[in-house]
């Protein structure tokens, strides 16, 4: 049931649209003045990083840009001489100029891939057509600029067509214009017509803030850039409506969104990034606020340590390969940006790397902090975010991330199936993965296989996922989840969860012996009278390569070792029905996985370990010793004992 105040917001919003659509706004002449001078010198920041690696790589890819090359997501479209602003490229499919409130945008099979088209309609690339100006001062990068913005407002009038659909979308646009404006705008030759359009695209984001439809990380993209639209361009009459508007959403979400471990709660590890840096922005604008900052600071820890000594992100739930600013997804690994900006935007300490500076914080905080020492110490610390329900473990260049977590707030439609799934780095290689995400709405059968429980390492009982799939970004009946224990020490670390779901109850603890350098997995299942087939999954980068029976060898050299035990047959395969991975969205690709599977009586216990130490034929066999009050797993020479309790100690 909607409130009063909801359908009171809807009412104007729908009015304020019908007259925009009817008449839309005229900025003043008298408005379209310079930009407020908030933002730092692009032209100091640009002549220091004129011969660095990472002036090459825009020039480069603004040269891509030119030819109507695009990096898009996890794709490259080549777009002709004439691009098409409503067409998806993909599925060949595009939309008409009609009222855009009446375009189901979610209908792949009328409108193809809404992510694709509007992800080129971001105008990020024209960010780096004016980047790469600074740097070469080669006048046709500008010229394309004037062109397809003289090309998309021809096939875009204000609120028809597709790329009005939504308001994320138009302000990640604005957000664009805005850096073009800032990197070039004295040297565009269709200025006025931008900040008129600028301007249309602000009102149009004061009256359609998704405060009701999607109050997450679109209503923090609308708010930050309805505010940076306020503080930037003092000129335009609605100006300081719009800052103090956009800066008390920003302040409102900043409480309701993010949790006291820092972690957003839509239980994303990419959207992390994307909100960390939306509220970052906001930080530039509106100044500094201990209370704020420390919050702020929270968050880029979380980050930090999801990211690990690998400084590279497993993938939680939903990744649309998407960025806030900067390079095209895969030209960098998400996140070492957003960390190096935090940690010299917020100055807490944290570590940043030197060469993550150049994509984001030079030009959101200045050229002075090029010449800044990189921070990289900071250790290897094991904790827990109990908001988030994640457990990270780590020593010795290894990382394990237990995700102990609840489904994400409302709906949960960026959460994936995948509570209490386990995802291993080890000295910067990826050894246990996440698959990632591939689509949102092209095909309902992929979106719900990547986001399944199948598709992460993890239990599925009787084929079916932890929650119930509705929509695409909608799901049912989640787990209860919860935390039974946690304990780390120089010597181990010790995680211990469970997760019930349709009768069913599994429960995974994980005890990381540092010294030993061995990871031990026990999966325990519950569940009423009957034969269930019960799965485990473990999804691999590489392929393991089998050694004896439940016994394997991986990573790039085949030095860890992975055993198995407790029954069950083993799968292992690439492609087909389980082994698949994306890397982008729009993208996928076969991958390994092992599958163990049984149709049993329940209660059963099945096991995994993983030895990283150097890989000594006899010593990977796992094996089971259950007593009447604990379970005994031997891995090798390794024994430790699972009391049912939840106590876990070593056996020496």
């Amino acid at each position: 049931m909607r409130s009063s105040r909801e359908i009171a917001f809807r009412l104007r919003q729908e009015i304020s649209n019908l007259r925009m659509w009817l008449r839309p706004p005229r900025l003043p002449g008298s408005a379209s003045g310079p930009m407020a001078p908030k933002l730092p010198d692009a032209a100091q920041v640009a002549e220091k990083l004129r011969d660095s690696a990472y002036a090459r790589q825009v020039v480069s890819l603004a040269d891509e840009i030119l030819a109507h090359r695009f990096r898009l997501l996890g794709l490259v479209l080549d777009l002709g001489d004439k691009i098409d602003w409503r067409r998806d490229a993909v599925h060949n499919k595009a939309t008409g100029l009609v009222y855009s409130r009446r375009i189901p945008y979610l209908d792949f099979e009328r409108f193809g891939d809404h992510k694709i088209i509007w992800e080129l309609n971001r105008h990020q690339h024209l960010v780096i057509l004016a980047q790469a100006f600074l740097f070469t001062s080669r006048e046709e990068f500008l010229r394309e600029t004037d062109g397809q913005l003289t090309s998309w407002w021809q096939q875009n009038p204000p609120l028809q067509g597709v790329n009005w659909c939504s308001a994320l979308e138009v302000a990640f646009r604005a957000l664009s214009w805005i850096w073009l404006d800032h990197l070039a705008g004295r040297q565009l030759g269709v200025r006025d017509q931008l900040l008129e359009s600028l301007y249309q695209h602000g009102c149009h984001l004061e009256s359609n803030l998704s405060l009701y439809f999607s109050p997450n990380t679109h209503l923090l993209g609308e708010a930050v850039t309805l505010e940076a639209l306020g503080v930037l361009y003092p000129g335009f009459p609605e100006a300081q409506r719009w800052k103090r508007s956009g800066a008390r959403v920003m302040e409102q979400e900043l409480d309701r969104q993010v949790r006291a471990d820092g972690s957003h709660f839509e239980q994303s590890s990419y959207y992390q990034i994307y909100a960390l840096d939306f509220f970052l922005l906001h930080r530039l604008l509106s100044g500094a606020e201990p209370a704020r900052d420390e919050k702020l600071g929270r968050m880029a820890e979380y980050l930090e340590s999801l990211m690990g000594p690998s400084r590279r992100l497993p993938l939680l739930g939903d990744d649309d390969s998407g960025r806030v600013f900067g390079l095209p997804f895969r030209c960098s690994e998400p996140g070492r940006a957003t960390l190096a900006t935090a940690a010299n935007l917020l100055d807490q300490g944290l570590a940043f790397h030197q060469d993550d500076l150049a994509e984001q914080a030079a030009w959101w905080l200045g050229s002075e902090i090029l010449d800044r020492a990189e921070a990289t110490d900071r250790g290897e610390s094991s904790r827990v975010y109990t908001g988030a329900g994640i457990a990270v473990l780590q020593a010795a260049g290894i990382q394990g991330v237990i995700d102990g977590g609840a489904f994400g707030a409302g709906t949960a439609g960026h959460s994936h199936s995948d509570t209490l799934s386990l995802i291993i780095h080890a000295a910067g290689e990826e050894i246990l993965i996440d698959p990632g995400t591939y689509t949102y709405v092209s095909d309902v059968r992929w979106r719900n296989w990547f986001r399944g429980s199948a598709a992460h390492n993890t239990i599925r009982v009787n084929g079916r996922d932890q929650a119930t799939p509705v929509s695409a970004f909608r799901w049912a009946e989640p787990p209860e989840v919860k935390l039974l224990a946690w304990g780390t020490t120089l010597e181990q670390d010790y995680f211990d969860g469970v997760c019930r779901y349709g009768g069913f109850e599994h429960r995974r603890r994980v005890v990381f012996l540092k010294q030993d350098l061995v990871m031990l997995v026990l999966d325990e299942i519950q569940g009423p009278p009957g034969a269930h087939l019960v799965e485990q999954f473990w999804h691999f980068a590489l392929p393991p390569q089998k050694v004896a029976d439940g016994q394997y060898r991986i990573g790039r050299e085949n030095r860890i070792r992975f055993s198995i035990a407790g029954g069950g047959q083993v799968e292992g395969t690439e492609g087909g029905e389980h082994g698949w991975r994306s890397l982008g969205l729009g993208q996928k690709e076969p991958a390994p996985v092992l599958r163990v599977h049984d149709t049993c009586e329940l209660p059963v216990r099945w096991a995994a370990s993983f030895g990283f130490g150097t890989w000594q034929a006899g010593t990977s066999e796992l094996a089971f010793v259950s007593s009447g009050d604990s379970i005994c797993l031997r891995a090798g020479e390794i024994s430790v004992r699972f009391f049912h309790d939840g106590d876990v100690a070593k056996i020496p």
